[in-house]
């Protein structure tokens, strides 16, 4: 028997995106285009739409799609924006989908950015903090979706740069594995 795909991004996007207060169109529809389980080893592409974290190599894992989703609800990306994916497969996939220019920053120094500016930046990992070169990257109206986590339970947030300067907004809680290289340096304690 093959596994039906098609039926899992469907059921995906109806269980898992939408009721989870994701109202924006675009979205549904690049998500309902996205190949999921191309971006996972073969022997876990049967568990790519599933409500959970799915590993997709080198320690790093796929955001739960209702995580993905709600954070690209909270970005508010448009057609012809540029964007950078930091650690971010399916998110880059989505915003290409949905007729963003995407780079995307997978592999190395993932705080070396050097393609410029961004309207719109993401990663799928949870960080302690965002890095100041990712807040950098930001162009006037930029914004920028990472999960925040230092404990059990992370904050989505949204950085925007704005007229005044970066303004920060949490937007939900969120438990995405940390990406590797950027837990919270231990403290040592008396």
């Amino acid at each position: 028997m093959t596994f039906d795909f098609a039926a899992a991004r469907q059921n995906m996007v109806d269980c898992q995106v939408r009721t989870s207060d994701v109202t924006d169109r675009a979205i549904h529809e690049a998500m309902l285009s996205v190949e999921r389980e191309r971006l996972v080893p073969a022997d876990r592409a049967a568990v790519a739409y599933a409500d959970a974290e799915v590993p997709c190599g080198a320690g790093r894992f796929l955001m739960r799609p209702r995580e993905v989703g709600k954070l690209l609800q909270a970005l508010r990306p448009r057609s012809g924006e540029r964007a950078i994916a930091i650690a971010a497969p399916y998110a880059a996939a989505v915003l290409e989908a949905m007729g963003l220019l995407v780079d995307r920053l997978d592999e190395g120094d993932l705080t070396a950015l050097s393609g410029g500016l961004y309207d719109v930046a993401i990663c799928e990992g949870a960080v302690s903090a965002a890095p100041d070169a990712w807040i950098a990257c930001l162009r006037l109206g930029g914004r920028l979706g990472v999960v925040e986590r230092n404990g059990p339970v992370g904050k989505a947030k949204l950085y925007v740069n704005a007229d005044t300067g970066i303004g920060v907004l949490e937007v939900f809680d969120a438990t995405p594995p940390m990406l590797p290289g950027f837990e919270r340096a231990a403290q040592f304690t008396f």
